[in-house]
C-alpha cells in the first residue's frame, strides 16, 4: 500500500470516528437517578444534565425530588422531571419507575444511588437492621431488571449504573473510628460487597441484551456532618491525604452512562484517591 492509500484510510477512518465529544453527550437519553437529592446523588444527577441528558430525579421525598429536578442545567434544552422512589419497597419501587417513563417517555440509563442507611455498628446491629440494609440490594436487582425489561422491549441499549464503595473492597481500619464515632457498619459492607458481585453477574447476562452494567465505587467522600476527628484519621490513611469531593465523581459516572464507556461492562471503578491501591 502506498503513502497515499495510508493516507487516505486514515482519513476515512477518522471521518467514521466519533469525537470525544459525541462520545459522551447524553442528548437524547434519559436517566433515571435513585437517591437524587442526597450529598453524591444531586452531583450525579448534575453531571447527567451537564451531559445533556433528561434527569428523572427520584427521593423518597417529593419535594426534595423537585427541587433537585428544577435545579438542574438543561445545555440542549432536555427536561427534567421528578418522582417518589423507594428502593427497599417493592410497591413504590415498581411506582416510581412507571411514573419516572410516563413522565420522561423512556428510560436508557439507570443509577442505583439510592440508599437507606443504618449507624448501628457490628457490636449491637440486629437481625432486622441488617436485613433492612441488603433490602437496598434487593432494590438495586429489582430496579435494573426493570430498566433491561424496558429497552429490551424498546429495541434498544440501556445502562445500569451501581453505585457500591471502596467497603465493598476493603475492609475499614479500626482505629479510624475509635473512641469517636461507631465503627463502619458491617452490614454496609456486606451490601456493598454484593453489589460489586452483582454488577458483575448481571453484566453477563445482559451483555446480550445490549445492556451495561457497571459498578461506581466512591472512596472516602464524608459529609459536613462527619465528626472532624475522624476526617482527619482517614486522611491519614488515604495516599492523597485528603477527602474526595462529590464533583469528583461526576466524570466517571458519565463515563460509565454515555458512549465513552460503550465497552465496558462488569467493572467495578473504584474513584478512592489510592485508598485501595495500598
Amino acid at each position: 500500500m502506498s503513502v497515499n492509500e495510508v493516507s487516505a484510510l486514515n482519513i476515512s477512518r477518522s471521518s467514521k470516528e466519533p469525537t470525544v465529544q459525541q462520545l459522551f453527550d447524553l442528548s437524547g437519553r434519559v436517566a433515571l437517578v435513585t437517591g437524587s437529592s442526597g450529598y453524591l446523588g444531586s452531583s450525579f444527577a448534575r453531571a447527567l444534565a451537564e451531559a445533556g441528558a433528561s434527569v428523572v430525579c427520584a427521593s423518597r421525598d417529593a419535594e426534595k425530588a423537585q427541587a433537585t429536578a428544577e435545579s438542574l442545567p438543561s445545555p440542549g434544552g432536555a427536561q427534567h422531571h421528578s418522582v417518589v422512589l423507594n428502593q427497599i419497597d417493592e410497591t413504590s419501587l415498581n411506582e416510581g419507575f412507571d411514573a419516572a417513563v410516563a413522565a420522561a417517555g423512556q428510560i436508557d440509563i439507570l443509577v442505583n444511588n439510592g440508599h437507606a442507611g443504618d449507624s448501628h455498628d457490628l457490636t449491637n446491629v440486629e437481625a432486622e437492621h441488617f436485613n433492612q440494609q441488603l433490602q437496598n440490594a434487593t432494590g438495586y436487582f429489582l430496579l435494573g431488571r426493570r430498566l433491561r425489561d424496558h429497552v429490551v422491549d424498546r429495541g434498544v441499549g440501556g445502562t445500569v449504573v451501581i453505585i457500591g464503595s471502596m467497603y465493598g473492597v476493603v475492609a475499614s481500619y479500626p482505629d479510624a473510628y475509635q473512641d469517636v464515632c461507631p465503627a463502619s457498619p458491617v452490614h454496609y459492607h456486606t451490601l456493598k460487597g454484593g453489589l460489586v458481585h452483582m454488577t458483575r453477574h448481571l453484566s453477563a447476562y445482559w451483555a446480550a441484551d445490549n445492556v451495561r452494567v457497571n459498578c461506581l465505587s466512591p472512596g472516602p467522600f464524608p459529609n459536613e456532618r462527619a465528626p472532624a476527628e475522624m476526617v482527619e484519621r482517614l486522611c491519614t490513611k488515604n495516599p492523597m491525604k485528603r477527602m474526595g469531593v462529590p464533583s469528583e465523581l461526576k466524570g466517571a459516572l458519565v463515563l460509565l452512562a454515555s458512549d465513552a464507556g460503550s465497552y465496558i461492562t462488569g467493572q467495578n471503578l473504584l474513584v478512592d484517591g489510592g485508598w485501595t491501591a495500598w
